[in-house]
């Protein structure tokens, strides 16, 4: 998994990706656009993406939660589950129909609920948890955000959308102010975090830097001597913070309540299995993403005490008012609630 990548590699792979996420979201939503506007309830097709910060989506399809709440809730639910990488693939992917629950971090969902309010109105249904999302460097003179030069790459999932990308802006807003929040965007780069992980592990690179999530960032600090922390999300973000969430259309929450009963009661149904069964949760991930990790440093990353794996949003609203601030959303957010469904489940929210 970990070869050896070169510069041209690295832009050929990431065109191909590219290419290949809109094909694929493209005939997606060109195979189920038709049957979109009638569907009844009892089915759901959930995109993903990578990393443990879908833990609680691997252990419900596992565990086929949802399909055992929707029984409770008297349907057969039928549920289908699409990986994609960035949070730009998956907001085109809830907005053509393709996908009725999207997974992504906190600043797609604040790009979408912007994008659609008073038409879609794609709000947040629950959060993946709270987990630290670092940037990793492998260039040792970079210490912190202000060394970065122009030598420097820093791949993210998605420029200008992911919470990664969105969060980088935040730290550089906070160090040089809010004129000088896209300071760093001139070096950010998109790659899906297994591709940029190889490339910080391999060296000899132009990603020299990656704001990634775990285990990626796990593996690279484990696995390359010279790969440190340059930014921690939470010194960021004033503490513990929900980076990872689920949003969807109000079309689909109001016209399928049954389905989507059932969907949020198994997120808490993985949320409790996860917390009790920390080995078999381990286990899981790795059976369903195939994943070669290290156990020892999985079950690490599960049992490390700032995270948790809870469906209530956590300290969401800095960074949404820092975006309105800025501009890169037109609505101002005066509370969490404004951009995630009110819902019992995660009434505790901020």
């Amino acid at each position: 998994m970990f070869a050896r990548f070169h510069s041209t590699a690295v832009r050929s792979l990431l065109a191909r990706r590219f290419a290949a996420t809109l094909i694929a979201v493209s005939v997606g939503a060109a195979g189920m656009s038709a049957a979109a506007p009638a569907r009844a309830e009892g089915q759901i097709r959930i995109a993903e993406q990578f990393g443990i910060v879908y833990l609680l989506l691997n252990v419900a399809r596992d565990q086929q939660f949802v399909e055992k709440e929707g029984r409770k809730q008297g349907l057969d639910i039928k549920v289908d589950w699409v990986q994609l990488s960035g949070g730009a693939a998956v907001n085109d992917a809830l907005l053509s129909g393709a996908v009725d629950i999207a997974g992504a971090g906190v600043g797609p969902l604040l790009t979408i609920w912007d994008r659609t309010h008073g038409k879609q109105n794609v709000k947040g249904v629950a959060s993946l948890g709270n987990l630290p999302y670092y940037l990793v460097s492998n260039n040792p003179d970079v210490r912190s955000i202000a060394d970065f030069s122009a030598k420097d790459r820093i791949a993210v999932p998605a420029v200008n959308v992911s919470v990664q990308s969105r969060v980088l802006q935040y730290a550089a807003a906070k160090r040089w102010g809010d004129k000088e929040y896209n300071r760093l965007d001139k070096y950010t780069q998109a790659l899906p975090h297994p591709d940029a992980a190889a490339a910080i592990i391999a060296g000899g690179t132009e990603i020299s830097g990656h704001f990634g999530n775990p285990p990626f960032q796990d593996q690279e600090l484990a696995a390359n001597p010279k790969a440190h922390i340059v930014l921690n999300s939470y010194d960021v973000l004033g503490g513990p913070s929900s980076a990872t969430v689920l949003y969807a259309t109000e079309k689909f929450r109001d016209g399928n309540p049954k389905t989507y009963r059932a969907f949020v009661d198994a997120l808490a149904d993985a949320s409790k299995f996860i917390a009790a069964n920390p080995e078999a949760a381990a286990d899981i991930y790795v059976r369903t993403n195939k994943s070669k990790i290290d156990r020892a440093l999985l079950l690490k990353i599960i049992r490390n005490p700032q995270v948790e794996f809870k469906i209530a949003p956590q300290n969401t609203l800095g960074l949404a008012q820092f975006m309105y601030r800025v501009g890169a959303i037109k609505n101002e957010p005066k509370s969490w609630k404004d951009y995630f469904f009110d819902d019992p489940a995660t009434a505790a929210g901020s």
